[in-house]
Protein backbone atom coordinates (compact mmCIF):
# COMPACT_ATOMS: atom_id res chain seq x y z
CA UNK A 1 0.00 0.00 0.00
CA UNK A 2 1.39 3.39 -1.04
CA UNK A 3 1.26 6.06 1.57
CA UNK A 4 1.63 9.58 0.25
CA UNK A 5 3.48 11.86 2.66
CA UNK A 6 1.65 14.92 3.90
CA UNK A 7 2.43 18.31 2.34
CA UNK A 8 4.30 19.38 5.47
CA UNK A 9 6.57 16.33 5.22
CA UNK A 10 7.23 17.00 1.52
CA UNK A 11 8.18 20.59 2.30
CA UNK A 12 10.51 19.61 5.14
CA UNK A 13 13.72 19.29 3.03
CA UNK A 14 13.18 22.70 1.44
CA UNK A 15 12.41 24.19 4.85
CA UNK A 16 15.63 22.79 6.30
CA UNK A 17 17.59 24.06 3.28
CA UNK A 18 16.03 27.50 3.65
CA UNK A 19 16.93 27.63 7.35
CA UNK A 20 20.53 26.69 6.53
CA UNK A 21 20.79 29.41 3.87
CA UNK A 22 19.29 31.94 6.29
CA UNK A 23 21.76 30.95 9.00
CA UNK A 24 24.70 31.35 6.61
CA UNK A 25 23.51 34.81 5.51
CA UNK A 26 22.81 36.02 9.05
CA UNK A 27 26.02 34.67 10.60
CA UNK A 28 28.10 37.77 9.65
CA UNK A 29 25.48 39.94 11.34
CA UNK A 30 25.60 37.78 14.46
CA UNK A 31 29.41 37.88 14.53
CA UNK A 32 29.36 41.65 14.17
CA UNK A 33 27.00 42.04 17.14
CA UNK A 34 28.86 39.39 19.13
CA UNK A 35 32.23 41.09 18.61
CA UNK A 36 30.81 44.48 19.52
CA UNK A 37 29.76 43.17 22.95
CA UNK A 38 33.20 41.85 23.92
CA UNK A 39 35.97 44.10 25.15
CA UNK A 40 39.49 43.87 23.69
CA UNK A 41 38.37 41.35 21.11
CA UNK A 42 40.30 40.47 18.01
CA UNK A 43 38.71 39.82 14.65
CA UNK A 44 39.41 36.08 14.72
CA UNK A 45 39.91 35.38 18.43
CA UNK A 46 36.48 36.51 19.62
CA UNK A 47 34.58 33.99 21.71
CA UNK A 48 31.57 32.48 19.98
CA UNK A 49 29.21 33.80 22.67
CA UNK A 50 29.49 37.04 24.68
CA UNK A 51 29.77 35.40 28.11
CA UNK A 52 30.45 38.74 29.82
CA UNK A 53 28.96 41.32 27.45
CA UNK A 54 29.98 44.95 27.75
CA UNK A 55 28.89 48.19 26.10
CA UNK A 56 32.34 49.76 26.21
CA UNK A 57 32.68 49.39 22.45
CA UNK A 58 29.41 51.24 21.87
CA UNK A 59 30.37 54.04 24.26
CA UNK A 60 33.67 54.48 22.44
CA UNK A 61 32.04 54.27 19.03
CA UNK A 62 29.46 56.93 19.90
CA UNK A 63 32.07 59.29 21.35
CA UNK A 64 34.45 58.91 18.41
CA UNK A 65 32.08 58.28 15.52
CA UNK A 66 28.94 60.14 16.59
CA UNK A 67 29.79 63.14 14.41
CA UNK A 68 30.29 60.94 11.36
CA UNK A 69 26.96 59.26 12.05
CA UNK A 70 25.18 62.64 12.10
CA UNK A 71 26.99 63.66 8.90
CA UNK A 72 25.81 60.53 7.09
CA UNK A 73 22.26 61.05 8.34
CA UNK A 74 22.26 64.66 7.12
CA UNK A 75 23.61 63.69 3.70
CA UNK A 76 21.18 60.80 3.30
CA UNK A 77 18.07 62.76 4.32
CA UNK A 78 19.10 65.75 2.22
CA UNK A 79 19.66 63.52 -0.81
CA UNK A 80 16.27 61.85 -0.34
CA UNK A 81 14.40 65.16 -0.17
CA UNK A 82 16.21 66.69 -3.15
CA UNK A 83 15.89 63.52 -5.22
CA UNK A 84 12.13 63.30 -4.67
CA UNK A 85 11.63 67.01 -5.36
CA UNK A 86 13.28 66.59 -8.75
CA UNK A 87 12.36 63.02 -9.68
CA UNK A 88 8.64 63.02 -8.81
CA UNK A 89 7.52 65.85 -11.13
CA UNK A 90 9.98 64.65 -13.79
CA UNK A 91 8.47 61.17 -13.65
CA UNK A 92 4.96 62.63 -13.89
CA UNK A 93 5.92 64.70 -16.90
CA UNK A 94 7.41 61.67 -18.67
CA UNK A 95 4.35 59.54 -17.87
CA UNK A 96 1.69 62.14 -18.61
CA UNK A 97 3.03 64.16 -21.56
CA UNK A 98 4.28 61.84 -24.27
CA UNK A 99 6.46 63.76 -26.69
CA UNK A 100 8.97 62.85 -29.35
CA UNK A 101 12.22 61.68 -27.83
CA UNK A 102 10.72 60.43 -24.56
CA UNK A 103 11.85 56.86 -25.18
CA UNK A 104 15.34 58.03 -26.04
CA UNK A 105 15.49 60.04 -22.84
CA UNK A 106 14.36 57.03 -20.82
CA UNK A 107 17.03 54.94 -22.51
CA UNK A 108 19.64 57.51 -21.53
CA UNK A 109 18.45 57.35 -17.93
CA UNK A 110 18.73 53.58 -18.03
CA UNK A 111 22.23 53.72 -19.49
CA UNK A 112 23.36 56.06 -16.70
CA UNK A 113 22.67 53.24 -14.23
CA UNK A 114 25.46 51.26 -15.89
CA UNK A 115 28.13 53.92 -15.36
CA UNK A 116 30.49 53.02 -12.47
CA UNK A 117 30.30 55.32 -9.47
CA UNK A 118 34.05 55.94 -9.63
CA UNK A 119 33.66 57.40 -13.12
CA UNK A 120 30.96 59.76 -11.85
CA UNK A 121 33.08 60.73 -8.84
CA UNK A 122 36.11 61.51 -10.98
CA UNK A 123 33.98 63.60 -13.33
CA UNK A 124 32.46 65.56 -10.45
CA UNK A 125 35.78 66.28 -8.73
CA UNK A 126 37.02 69.13 -11.01
CA UNK A 127 33.52 70.63 -11.15
CA UNK A 128 33.11 70.58 -7.38
CA UNK A 129 36.63 71.94 -6.97
CA UNK A 130 35.70 74.92 -9.14
CA UNK A 131 32.47 75.47 -7.19
CA UNK A 132 34.18 75.06 -3.78
CA UNK A 133 31.99 72.07 -2.94
CA UNK A 134 34.77 69.70 -1.95
CA UNK A 135 34.81 68.73 1.73
CA UNK A 136 31.26 70.05 2.02
CA UNK A 137 28.02 68.37 3.07
CA UNK A 138 26.14 70.23 0.33
CA UNK A 139 28.51 68.81 -2.27
CA UNK A 140 27.93 65.25 -1.09
CA UNK A 141 24.16 65.80 -1.08
CA UNK A 142 24.29 67.06 -4.67
CA UNK A 143 26.55 64.21 -5.78
CA UNK A 144 24.35 61.50 -4.26
CA UNK A 145 21.24 63.21 -5.59
CA UNK A 146 22.69 63.21 -9.10
CA UNK A 147 23.41 59.51 -8.75
CA UNK A 148 19.95 58.71 -7.37
CA UNK A 149 17.66 60.75 -9.63
CA UNK A 150 17.74 58.49 -12.74
CA UNK A 151 16.65 55.37 -10.85
CA UNK A 152 14.00 57.29 -8.92
CA UNK A 153 12.58 58.75 -12.14
CA UNK A 154 12.41 55.33 -13.80
CA UNK A 155 10.76 53.74 -10.76
CA UNK A 156 8.16 56.44 -10.13
CA UNK A 157 7.36 56.88 -13.82
CA UNK A 158 6.62 53.16 -14.15
CA UNK A 159 3.98 53.51 -11.44
CA UNK A 160 2.53 56.79 -12.69
CA UNK A 161 2.22 55.34 -16.17
CA UNK A 162 -0.30 52.84 -14.78
CA UNK A 163 -2.55 55.53 -13.26
CA UNK A 164 -5.75 55.91 -15.36
CA UNK A 165 -5.59 59.13 -17.32
CA UNK A 166 -9.30 59.65 -16.61
CA UNK A 167 -8.52 60.51 -12.98
CA UNK A 168 -6.30 63.43 -13.94
CA UNK A 169 -8.59 64.52 -16.76
CA UNK A 170 -11.58 64.58 -14.38
CA UNK A 171 -9.66 66.90 -12.06
CA UNK A 172 -8.75 69.16 -15.00
CA UNK A 173 -12.40 69.29 -16.08
CA UNK A 174 -13.40 70.30 -12.55
CA UNK A 175 -11.10 73.31 -12.80
CA UNK A 176 -7.88 72.04 -11.24
CA UNK A 177 -4.63 72.94 -12.93
CA UNK A 178 -1.91 70.46 -13.75
CA UNK A 179 -0.02 71.33 -10.56
CA UNK A 180 -3.11 70.89 -8.38
CA UNK A 181 -3.98 67.60 -10.08
CA UNK A 182 -0.41 66.42 -9.63
CA UNK A 183 -0.25 67.27 -5.92
CA UNK A 184 -3.81 66.24 -4.98
CA UNK A 185 -4.29 63.12 -7.09
CA UNK A 186 -1.11 61.74 -8.63
CA UNK A 187 1.21 62.08 -5.64
CA UNK A 188 -1.14 60.41 -3.09
CA UNK A 189 -1.86 57.55 -5.47
CA UNK A 190 1.88 57.12 -6.14
CA UNK A 191 2.77 56.98 -2.45
CA UNK A 192 4.12 53.43 -2.64
CA UNK A 193 6.44 54.20 -5.53
CA UNK A 194 7.63 57.46 -3.96
CA UNK A 195 8.38 55.77 -0.63
CA UNK A 196 10.22 53.00 -2.46
CA UNK A 197 12.32 55.51 -4.38
CA UNK A 198 13.05 57.37 -1.15
CA UNK A 199 14.22 54.20 0.57
CA UNK A 200 16.47 53.14 -2.28
CA UNK A 201 17.96 56.64 -2.38
CA UNK A 202 18.53 56.62 1.38
CA UNK A 203 20.17 53.19 1.34
CA UNK A 204 22.39 54.08 -1.61
CA UNK A 205 23.49 57.34 -0.01
CA UNK A 206 23.91 55.83 3.45
CA UNK A 207 26.21 53.13 2.10
CA UNK A 208 28.13 55.42 -0.27
CA UNK A 209 31.89 55.14 -0.02
CA UNK A 210 33.45 56.09 -3.36
CA UNK A 211 31.79 59.49 -3.73
CA UNK A 212 32.67 60.42 -0.16
CA UNK A 213 36.23 59.15 -0.57
CA UNK A 214 36.74 61.16 -3.76
CA UNK A 215 35.02 64.40 -2.76
CA UNK A 216 36.26 64.70 0.83
CA UNK A 217 39.74 64.74 2.33
CA UNK A 218 39.32 66.22 5.80
CA UNK A 219 37.89 64.74 9.02
CA UNK A 220 35.49 67.70 9.32
CA UNK A 221 33.13 66.17 6.74
CA UNK A 222 33.32 62.40 6.96
CA UNK A 223 30.39 59.99 6.53
CA UNK A 224 30.17 56.90 8.69
CA UNK A 225 31.43 54.68 5.85
CA UNK A 226 34.72 56.57 5.74
CA UNK A 227 34.75 56.66 9.53
CA UNK A 228 34.63 52.86 9.69
CA UNK A 229 37.31 52.61 7.00
CA UNK A 230 39.68 54.84 8.95
CA UNK A 231 38.67 53.21 12.21
CA UNK A 232 39.83 49.78 11.08
CA UNK A 233 43.45 50.91 10.67
CA UNK A 234 43.36 52.75 14.00
CA UNK A 235 41.73 49.96 16.02
CA UNK A 236 43.31 46.79 14.62
CA UNK A 237 44.03 45.52 18.14
CA UNK A 238 40.52 46.11 19.46
CA UNK A 239 37.66 45.36 17.11
CA UNK A 240 34.89 45.98 19.64
CA UNK A 241 34.40 49.70 18.80
CA UNK A 242 34.77 48.95 15.08
CA UNK A 243 32.01 46.35 15.21
CA UNK A 244 29.90 48.58 17.46
CA UNK A 245 30.19 51.36 14.87
CA UNK A 246 29.13 48.91 12.16
CA UNK A 247 26.11 47.83 14.22
CA UNK A 248 25.07 51.44 14.82
CA UNK A 249 25.51 52.22 11.13
CA UNK A 250 23.20 49.33 10.26
CA UNK A 251 20.36 50.43 12.54
CA UNK A 252 18.81 53.25 10.41
CA UNK A 253 18.70 51.14 7.25
CA UNK A 254 17.29 48.14 9.12
CA UNK A 255 14.56 50.20 10.80
CA UNK A 256 13.52 51.82 7.53
CA UNK A 257 13.28 48.46 5.79
CA UNK A 258 11.25 46.97 8.64
CA UNK A 259 8.72 49.81 8.86
CA UNK A 260 8.38 50.41 5.11
CA UNK A 261 8.64 46.91 3.66
CA UNK A 262 5.00 46.88 2.56
CA UNK A 263 5.54 50.10 0.60
CA UNK A 264 8.65 48.62 -1.00
CA UNK A 265 6.84 45.46 -2.10
CA UNK A 266 3.88 47.40 -3.49
CA UNK A 267 5.94 50.12 -5.13
CA UNK A 268 8.38 47.74 -6.77
CA UNK A 269 5.72 45.71 -8.59
CA UNK A 270 2.79 48.10 -9.09
CA UNK A 271 4.33 49.82 -12.07
CA UNK A 272 4.70 46.52 -13.91
CA UNK A 273 0.97 45.68 -13.91
CA UNK A 274 -1.84 47.80 -15.24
Amino acid sequence: MNINPSPSVRRLPMTVLGVLFLAVMLFPVYWMVNSSLQSSSGAATTAFFPIRPTLEGYAKAISEQGGNFVTSLTIALGSVVLTLVVATPAAYGLARFRTRGTNVFLLVLLVTQMIPVMVIANALYPLFNTLNLLNDVTGLILANTAAGIPFAVLLIRAFMGAIPRALVEAALVDGAGHLRAFLSIVVPISKNAIVTAALFTFLSTWSDFLLALTLTSTPDVRPITLGIYDYISAQTQDWSPVMATAVLASVPAALLLIFAQRYIAAGAVSGAVK
